[in-house]
């Protein structure tokens, strides 16, 4: 868009604008905001509002916890659901130090510093982000229920799709802040929906996944329902994911795409795969971060588990979609919506530039249900396999020291101790499960 200080001012005063959020994003993906009064604009500008980091999941201690906000002012939206006199707008922030330099281990900064990289070597990654999620319905008290939203199925329509509504109102919301949306649909499961990105740059793809969140959850909530970016919120059907398609640019054009390439791939786009095969177990805790996580990546529900790819084939973990050469990607089906958008992007494509710079090619594609494989199969084919559970993910992101890179060493040891909480959390409660199974037998 490129917005001056100037188009802001007049944009806020045109549009009655009477409050503004700046938001930033903490180290396990969630959206926190600092809100002011239009009348505090020019300190806003300046570059002028703290903020207390001591208090944000993953950034500083309380003796040097003093930030400060500087808003991209590319990201100035202004809400759609807020009133139509005395308006609520936003900003996506940069956090900084009282020094005046960028904060490393910001979510946001460390997506930047990577991306930073890719164009010093000339490439720019293009992300398509596919997010998944459930709507529930609600009980007297507005609060979340089990229930589906709808008992629909894949693509389905009204009156069996009782998400349409909802869905259409979430497309029509992000349009009207400015973001081009490709498709939406509902998805295999009762309740499940998708809203589909165009093609980005890995930072404003990552933005605009924050901002998808934000507008799921305000449109569900106006309507009377509740909305879920879970893993695997229910037993038994499908659990959300967030396929990535990526593809990589140079001067404008796909370095993906060779027609004389095998299967119509370049070196580049075998090697920046080489690259995602060699580190995605390791960056499995980034794209898959929950416990809940590993009850989606398990055979039976359409989520890979398995480490393969191909053309067009959906039960691997990367598959090739046919396209127009210039929309040669490659499409990662493991990540879910419950990832650090800016963390997860962070890691790809770390990953894929060293697999282009040690010149990795990765495994022979493999044809087939790979589901149908059996496990002596599988192993003839050298077929490996995604981290079992999240302490898995844990042992394999610290068997990767890139993968550590990507975050920086303060960030990773914040990042990994609130994780092996996490699954020491997990493992040692006593669940519903079993206490049904052993209580009477034991």
């Amino acid at each position: 868009m490129g917005y001056t200080k100037e188009d802001i001012i007049d944009l806020v005063m045109e549009n009655d604008v009477k409050f503004i959020r700046l938001q930033f994003t903490d180290l396990f993906g969630s959206l926190k905001n600092v809100a002011v009064t239009a009348s505090q604009l020019g300190k806003v500008l300046h570059n002028e509002c703290m903020l207390d980091g001591s208090s944000i999941e993953g950034f500083l201690r309380i003796e040097e916890s003093d930030m400060y906000l500087r808003p991209d002012l590319d990201t100035f939206v202004i809400f759609p659901w807020r009133p139509q006199h005395g308006k609520v707008a936003r900003f996506l922030c940069d956090v900084y130090t009282t020094d005046g330099k960028p904060f490393a281990p910001s979510p946001r900064q460390v997506l930047r510093q990577v991306t930073q990289r890719a164009a010093r070597m000339g490439y720019t990654l293009q992300v398509g982000p596919e997010c998944e999620f459930f709507l529930f319905q609600t009980d007297e008290q507005g609060r979340p229920t089990a229930i589906p939203h709808d008992r629909a199925g894949y693509f389905d329509l009204s009156p069996v799709d009782l998400g349409e509504n909802a869905r259409r109102e979430i497309c029509l919301t992000l349009e009207e802040m400015g973001f081009e949306i490709e498709s939406s649909h509902h998805e295999s499961a009762p309740g499940q929906n998708e809203v589909d990105f165009h093609y980005q740059n890995a930072l404003q793809a990552a933005d605009s996944i924050q901002t998808l969140k934000l507008v799921v959850k305000t449109v569900a909530q106006r309507n009377g329902l509740a909305a879920s970016f879970m893993p695997k919120p229910l037993n038994g059907i499908n659990g959300s994911g967030m396929h990535i398609n990526l593809s990589l640019e140079k001067e404008g054009k796909n370095v993906f795409y060779d027609p004389a390439g095998p299967l119509g791939l370049s070196k580049t786009a075998y090697h920046f795969l080489g690259g995602i095969f060699a580190h995605v177990r390791g960056m499995t805790l980034l794209t898959n971060p929950l416990v809940n996580s590993y009850k989606r990546l398990c055979s039976g529900y359409e989520a890979p588990r398995y480490l393969a790819w191909s053309l067009a084939n959906r039960s691997h973990l990367v598959r090739v979609p046919k396209s127009k050469p210039e929309n040669t990607r490659l499409e990662l089906r493991s990540p879910d919506p419950a990832c650090n958008p800016y963390l997860a992007f962070a890691a790809l494509l770390e990953a894929g530039l060293a697999g282009m710079e040690e010149e990795i090619w990765p495994p022979q594609p493999v044809d087939g249900n790979i589901f149908a494989l059996t496990q002596q199969e599988r192993q003839k084919l050298g077929i490996g396999a995604l981290p079992l559970d999240l302490g898995e993910a844990i042992d394999a992101f610290l068997a990767d020291p890139l993968m550590q890179q990507v975050l920086g060493k303060e960030l990773s040891e914040k990042y990994v101790a609130a994780k092996q909480h996490e699954w020491d959390t997990y493992r040692t409660a006593v669940t519903d499960w079993e206490w049904n199974r052993y209580f009477g037998v034991y």
